[in-house]
């Protein structure tokens, strides 16, 4: 691709990456302090504090014989509008945590990301986390939960809570599988009804302090469907469950879609649009 450039440039509200010859939405990557400001309406986390007061009253109790039905949700771009692990870049850039060689490196690999090229999804863990590296678990846990307090909570789409409250209503568990860090994903636990989570971990060393290094493989792709099987295969029990509904963006989802019984691509990149549509999938605009 000749014609297409790469140009990085440092402005005062943030970093924006840019792509020659590309379209909008696929050619620019942008850290900016303007997206932040984007608020949901404010009845979405009061609705989910509601949901939890009423999960156990408005529960559907599906029939004892029949396998439990699974309803799977993708956390970033999903449930939340953005891209956890980048607005954690944005969150340490901010707070000058993050060194500009490692934020280029991690630049290239959202261009990568957006484009649908091969990567190590390993490697940029390893990089966004290393401003953890070495930091007591409890310490780096409890600076990661401040982040999704005031980054994530109010990027909670009120369409997801929507959704799950109609599979908690018809007797479904809700899942959560998301490639972003384990911690982020218990704290939602606050805001988001769910039964059970797959996230990304990452090891501890022997003094139980965080190391860049993945614990197993990063929860990406067809990793999301591997885990989810392996998980609810031990929580159910084999042959005792079954994954009825999927719910994601990225066309890197499309695994895990495509394992379900009722798939649905919510507010799609065009490449994951263009897979649904083939497909006959439903595609769902949570914005």
């Amino acid at each position: 691709m000749a014609n297409n450039e790469e140009q990085i440039e440092a402005k005062p509200e943030g970093v924006a990456v840019f792509i020659k010859g590309k379209s909008s939405e696929n050619a620019r990557l942008v850290i900016s302090e303007a997206e932040l400001e984007a608020q949901k309406p404010s009845s979405a986390v009061d609705d989910a504090a509601q949901l939890k007061v009423e999960r156990d009253h408005d529960r559907g109790a599906p029939s004892p014989d029949a396998p439990c039905e699974i309803a799977v949700f993708d956390f970033d771009g999903t449930c939340i509008s953005g891209n956890s692990p980048v607005l954690l870049v944005r969150y340490l850039l901010k707070k000058g945590q993050v060194r500009t060689s490692v934020l280029l490196r991690i630049l290239t690999w959202g261009i990568a990301y957006k484009l649908h090229l091969p990567q190590n999804e390993a490697w940029v863990r390893s990089l966004v986390f290393s401003s953890f590296d070495g930091m007591p678990e409890e310490e780096a846990d409890a600076e990661m939960y401040a982040f999704y307090d005031e980054w994530i909570v109010p990027r909670i789409r009120p369409k997801a809570l929507q959704v799950m409250r109609e599979h908690i209503a018809a007797g479904r568990d809700i899942w959560i599988v998301s490639a972003t860090f384990d911690p982020i994903i218990v704290r939602a636990k606050r805001d988001i009804p769910y039964d059970h989570h797959v996230a990304t971990d990452m090891k501890l060393d022997e003094h139980g302090c965080y190391t860049r290094e993945v614990k197993g493989k990063p929860v990406e792709g067809a990793e999301k469907l591997r885990q989810i099987k392996e998980h609810a295969d031990q929580i159910y029990g084999k042959d005792s469950w079954k994954l009825a509904y999927a719910y994601g963006d990225h066309y890197s989802d499309a695994p895990l879609l495509a394992a379900s019984e009722h798939p649905a691509a919510v507010t799609p990149g065009p490449t994951l649009q263009h897979h649904a549509e083939k497909e006959g999938w439903q595609v769902l605009d949570w914005r």
